[in-house]
C-alpha cells in the first residue's frame, strides 16, 4: 500500500487533500511542515502532500525554504481544495458572544483574519500544532468559553457543535504532491524552479523573464525574496510546459548558463499537470469551420486545457450535432458566409451558452446573431488581425465587439486573447466596420488596382525595383503581400458590406479631387491640402509614425 504524508489532524484540509488524491493510501499525519518534509526525506513515506498557496493568505514560504533539504524528489502533481472553515463550540449553549478564546492552527487563523477581526476584535487566539490533543485537554480540564475553527468534518469528528459555517468565503488551498520520480508529460503541464541565492546584477530579473517571453512561454507564477541567511535574491518561477519540452528546458538552460552564468544556480522543483487557481467557466469549444484559422485557434485553446471540436463540410460530425455538446460555439468561416452560417445554426444554441464570431465584418453579422439566438445566449465578435501563419498573437491587434449579451464566457475568451499577448481594442459594430475600411478594405482595393495598372502599362518587377523611393515602396510591398497569399481572403475583404464601403467610396471621390488639382498644376492648393491633412492627423501621430518608418528604412533601402 502506498503511503502519503500530510498535515494533521485527521479530517483537516490537508488530510482531505491527501485522501482525495490517494483514497486507498495509508495517510501519515504530521504536526507541521518541517516534520512532514523530514519524514519524506527520510523515506518514511512515498508521497507527501504540502500546502503551497492559499487564495486568502498567499504562498507558503516555509515550503519553498525547506525544499533545499529534498535532495531526491520532485513536485509531481497538485490538488486544489475549497477550504471551508467553520466555528465549533463544546456545548449547545455556547454562542459567539460567549467565547473568550479561539483555538486553531496558525494557517487557519490567517485565512480567517477578516472574520476574526470583524466578529471577535478582542478575543484571545490560541495557535496550536495538534488540534486533537488540544480539544481533548480542553474537555478534560472543563475549560469554558473556547471555540475551535477548522473544517466541519473535523469539528464533527470531535463531537463539537457547529455554530457558524463558511467563516472565510472564497477560500481555496493548493497542495503540492511530492514524489520520488519526475512526473511524465501530459500535454497540459507546468514546470516550477527556484534559483539559488543570486549575486546582485542590474537587470537580472528582467533578463530572466525576458527569456521566457522571447520563447513564447507564459509565466503562471513568479515571486522573489531575499534568502534568510545571505539576504541575496531568490526567484521562484512557475511556467507553462514540461521540463521535457525543448523550449522549456532550453529557456532554463539559457538562464542558468548565460544570464546567471553559474552552474547549479537553478533548482528544478518539478513538472506537473497544470493547475489554474482562477475560476474557469468554459469546458469546451465547438468550431463551425475547419479552415487554417479555426485550426490555429483550436490548437491554442487545447493547450489551455479546453476540449475543442472542429466541424464543417468535410467532417463526419455535423455542426448541428456538435452544438448541444459544447459550451461555446465559434463560427469561423469566410466573411461572405458568416451571416448565413449564423442564421442556419444560431437557433440551435441553447440559453446559458455562447456564440463567438471570428469575423471581419461586425454589424451585419452581429445583427444576424442577436436575431437568431435566444436571449440567454451570449454573443460577441472577435476580429483577429493576423493570419494562420503567425507563430503567436503577441503584440497583434484583436478587435473585440461586445454586445449587451456578452457575459462570463465571452470575458473568458477575451482573457485568453489577453493572456497570449494580443493587443485588444474594443469597438462598436459600426465603428469597427468603418475602421476596417481604412485598415483592410481600402489598402486591399488599392493593391489590386495598382497591380492592374502595372499590367495595363506593361511595367515589370525589374522596372519597379529600379524606380522606387522608400515612400513609394510601401504600397508596392502591400501589393506583393496581397498577391502572394490566398486570393479568396482578400476578395472576401473587398466584398464586405457595411460602413467599410464608405471609406472606399469617399476615397475615390477625394482622389478625383486631388487629380483635378494636380492636372491643373495648382501646387498652392495641393500644399494647403497637405497642411490641412497634417493638422487633422496631429503632429504626435505623424512624429510617431515617422519614427516607425525610419526604423524600417534600412531594410527597405536594400531593396531599391
Amino acid at each position: 500500500m502506498i503511503s502519503v504524508a500530510t498535515l494533521g489532524p485527521e479530517k483537516s484540509h490537508a488530510w482531505q487533500a491527501a485522501f482525495q488524491y490517494a483514497p486507498d493510501a495509508k495517510l501519515q499525519v504530521y504536526p507541521h511542515t518541517r516534520a512532514l518534509i523530514d519524514g519524506f526525506v527520510a523515506g518514511k513515506v512515498q508521497l507527501a502532500v504540502v500546502p503551497v498557496y492559499n487564495t486568502r493568505v498567499g504562498e507558503n514560504k516555509k515550503f519553498f525554504r525547506l525544499f533545499d533539504s529534498i535532495e531526491e524528489g520532485y513536485w509531481i502533481d497538485n490538488i486544489v481544495l475549497p477550504a471551508d472553515l467553520s466555528l465549533g463550540t463544546f456545548t449547545l449553549d455556547d454562542h459567539t458572544q460567549d467565547l473568550q478564546v479561539l483555538v486553531g492552527k496558525r494557517s487557519v487563523f490567517r485565512q480567517c483574519e477578516e472574520y476574526i477581526g470583524n466578529t471577535f476584535p478582542d478575543i484571545a487566539l490560541m495557535s496550536v500544532h495538534d488540534i486533537d490533543q488540544t480539544v481533548e485537554r480542553i474537555r478534560e480540564q472543563g475549560l469554558v468559553g473556547h471555540g475551535i475553527i477548522g473544517t466541519e468534518e473535523m469539528l464533527n469528528d470531535h463531537n463539537l457543535h457547529v455554530i457558524e459555517r463558511e467563516v472565510a468565503p472564497h477560500n481555496r488551498t493548493r497542495y503540492a504532491v511530492l514524489g520520488r520520480e519526475l512526473a511524465p508529460t501530459t500535454g497540459y503541464d507546468a514546470t516550477a524552479f527556484i534559483t539559488r541565492p543570486l549575486d546582485d546584477r542590474v537587470g537580472m530579473l528582467v533578463d530572466i523573464l525576458g527569456e521566457f517571453s522571447r520563447r513564447g512561454i507564459n509565466i503562471l507564477d513568479m515571486r522573489s525574496e531575499g534568502d534568510i541567511k545571505t539576504q541575496k535574491l531568490q526567484i521562484y518561477i512557475e511556467a507553462e510546459g514540461h521540463i521535457d519540452d525543448p523550449v522549456v528546458s532550453g529557456a532554463i538552460d539559457h538562464i542558468e548558463q548565460k544570464i546567471i552564468g553559474r552552474k547549479n544556480s537553478i533548482r528544478l522543483l518539478g513538472s506537473f499537470p497544470r493547475v489554474d487557481m482562477r475560476t474557469k467557466y468554459i469546458n469546451s469549444f465547438g468550431f463551425i469551420g475547419t479552415g487554417d484559422m479555426s485550426k490555429w485557434f483550436a490548437s491554442r485553446l487545447e493547450h489551455e486545457g479546453y476540449r475543442v471540436v472542429l466541424t464543417g463540410r468535410s467532417t463526419t460530425l455535423r455542426p448541428e450535432d456538435m452544438i448541444a455538446d459544447v459550451d461555446v460555439v465559434v463560427i469561423c468561416v469566410p466573411i461572405s458566409a458568416t451571416a448565413g452560417t449564423v442564421s442556419k445554426y444560431g437557433h440551435l444554441i441553447k440559453d446559458g451558452k455562447a456564440l463567438i464570431l471570428l469575423a471581419g465584418e461586425s454589424e451585419t453579422t452581429l445583427n444576424a446573431a442577436l436575431e437568431t439566438t435566444g436571449k440567454g445566449v451570449e454573443v460577441m465578435l472577435v476580429h483577429n488581425l493576423w493570419g494562420p501563419q503567425a507563430a503567436t498573437m503577441k503584440d497583434k491587434n484583436a478587435i473585440v465587439v461586445r454586445t449587451p449579451r456578452s457575459g462570463k464566457y465571452c470575458s473568458e475568451f477575451e482573457a485568453f486573447l489577453y493572456k497570449h499577448g494580443a493587443h485588444i481594442l474594443q469597438d462598436a459594430p459600426a465603428k469597427h466596420d468603418l475602421l476596417m475600411g481604412v485598415g483592410q478594405k481600402l489598402p486591399t482595393a488599392l493593391s489590386v488596382a495598382l497591380a492592374m495598372t502595372l499590367d495595363a502599362h506593361g511595367i515589370t518587377a525589374e522596372d519597379i525595383a529600379g524606380h522606387c523611393t522608400l515612400t513609394s515602396l510601401y504600397p508596392i510591398l502591400a501589393m506583393a503581400r496581397v498577391h502572394s497569399q490566398n486570393p479568396r481572403t482578400y476578395a472576401e475583404i473587398m466584398a464586405t458590406s457595411g460602413d467599410s464601403r464608405k471609406i472606399v467610396q469617399d476615397f475615390a471621390k477625394n482622389l478625383e479631387q486631388v487629380m483635378v488639382m494636380a492636372d491643373k498644376g495648382d501646387i498652392g492648393r495641393l500644399c494647403s491640402l497637405i497642411d490641412r491633412n497634417s493638422s487633422h492627423l496631429t503632429s504626435e501621430f505623424l512624429s510617431a509614425r515617422m519614427d516607425q518608418a525610419k526604423a524600417v528604412d534600412d531594410v527597405l533601402g536594400s531593396m531599391i
